[in-house]
């Protein structure tokens, strides 16, 4: 069995019928395909995307509430059998990035239970209406055809604006890559230009064209033919006159061109030159994450709360959180401040704190403890009668 078989094994391999357009608001009937733009083949868009998604996929996903306990148990351990959280969520924020549009699907056993999520790159999807019932309908890039009830998938979107369920496309970035392109080829054609030699000779003594043409003849066999024994050295005759050399200059882009179109790409992605090359850090990182990591993580959390809990489920508490800790990002003397002012106050217990660290938790009770330093006081229950003074908390 592969693993196409196995993760859609549940799911019809077509509806049976065309069935009914689904159509949007707008009178739009969706339909979504992978941009044949070659973004991912961009070295510079390829580096903005694995940056976003290398820490998208440091994202922790914790599960709050006690419905469904079998299904919160595989969740913790994994998303599906083929993937860790971080490489499940590596792939997620790079087809979000690459298409605009992601889909999270149910990965269901043989009793039609969910005990895992994926996240497919379908060549094609169309959405369509059987029997009633609103269906979304894959087509993969290898012919298969997967389709499942719109109700049971999640979709991560990005640049929505013309359609009701899906992102845009990603022509917008298009005139940008042109000239990526443009700007590699050139650098291209200039290193060949660099490494060939061209001359230029005026011919005198010919008094017609066929003589002329015999002469160019002779030229090229004695010097570059196989059966000469040229010798890489070029021989002129003396009725040769000005001999020189071409020399060609092929445009390449300038060092504040380049720059104009580097940010360009990173004003399209929300990353910079710091995030790329791993220098950010302290205020820098969380400013990325706020604008870049922690928007995907709602609209992810909120996506798969939506996606595997009901309505009575999710207002019993049930949902899916993907968080971060941004303290791990500071610099050694911010930490030590937060880790030191927290503590003092009680405001972080010691595992909270060893987490700034990156290091491994104490076992309960002492992890959880809220250490506190003896002048701070519970003026509220604890007050003394002189109502300044009254127990510390250890």
């Amino acid at each position: 069995m592969g693993l196409f078989d196995q993760l859609y094994k549940m799911f019809a391999r077509r509806p049976e019928g065309s069935g009914a357009r689904f159509r949007l608001l707008n009178g739009y009937e969706p339909r979504w395909s992978r941009w044949q733009g070659g973004l991912y083949e961009s070295e510079l868009i390829r580096a903005a995307i694995h940056a976003r998604a290398t820490h998208v996929s440091k994202l922790s996903v914790t599960i709050r509430g006690s419905a469904r306990p079998t299904l919160q148990t595989r969740l913790r351990q994994a998303p599906n059998s083929f993937q860790t959280w971080g490489q499940f969520l590596y792939r997620l924020s790079t087809i979000l990035d690459v298409t605009n549009s992601a889909f999270i699907t149910p990965v269901l056993d043989d009793y039609g239970d969910t005990i895992g999520i994926y996240a497919p790159l379908p060549e094609h999807c169309e959405f369509v209406e059987y029997q009633g019932t609103p269906f979304v309908r894959y087509r993969f890039g290898w012919g298969e055809w997967a389709a499942i009830e719109l109700s049971q998938v999640g979709i991560l979107t990005k640049f929505q604006y013309s359609n009701d369920l899906l992102g845009d496309s990603n022509a917008a970035l298009a005139p940008t890559m042109q000239l990526i392109h443009m700007i590699n080829q050139g650098i291209e054609e200039g290193m060949k230009s660099a490494a060939s030699y061209k001359f230029m000779a005026r011919v005198k003594n010919f008094s017609n064209a066929t003589e002329l043409s015999r002469e160019r003849k002779r030229f090229t066999e004695n010097n570059f033919s196989r059966d000469s024994d040229a010798t890489g050295l070029l021989l002129f005759p003396n009725t040769y006159d000005d001999i020189k050399q071409i020399e060609t200059k092929p445009w390449v882009a300038d060092a504040d061109q380049m720059k104009v179109i580097r940010q360009n790409v990173f004003d399209y992605f929300g990353v910079n030159e710091e995030i790329l090359t791993n220098k950010a850090y302290g205020d820098a990182w969380a400013a990325f994450y706020e604008g870049a990591v922690e928007p995907f993580a709602i609209q992810l959390s909120d996506v798969l709360t939506k996606m595997l809990f009901t309505a009575r489920e999710r207002a019993a508490g049930a949902g899916i959180m993907a968080t971060a800790n941004r303290l791990q990002f500071m610099s050694t003397g911010d930490k030590l401040n937060v880790s030191a002012q927290m503590a003092d106050r009680g405001l972080m217990t010691r595992n909270e704190i060893r987490e700034i660290w990156q290091l491994p938790p104490l076992p309960e009770p002492i992890g959880s403890q809220l250490p506190i330093r003896g002048e701070y006081y519970n003026v509220g229950d604890n007050a003394g009668e002189d109502g300044g003074e009254g127990n510390a908390e250890q």
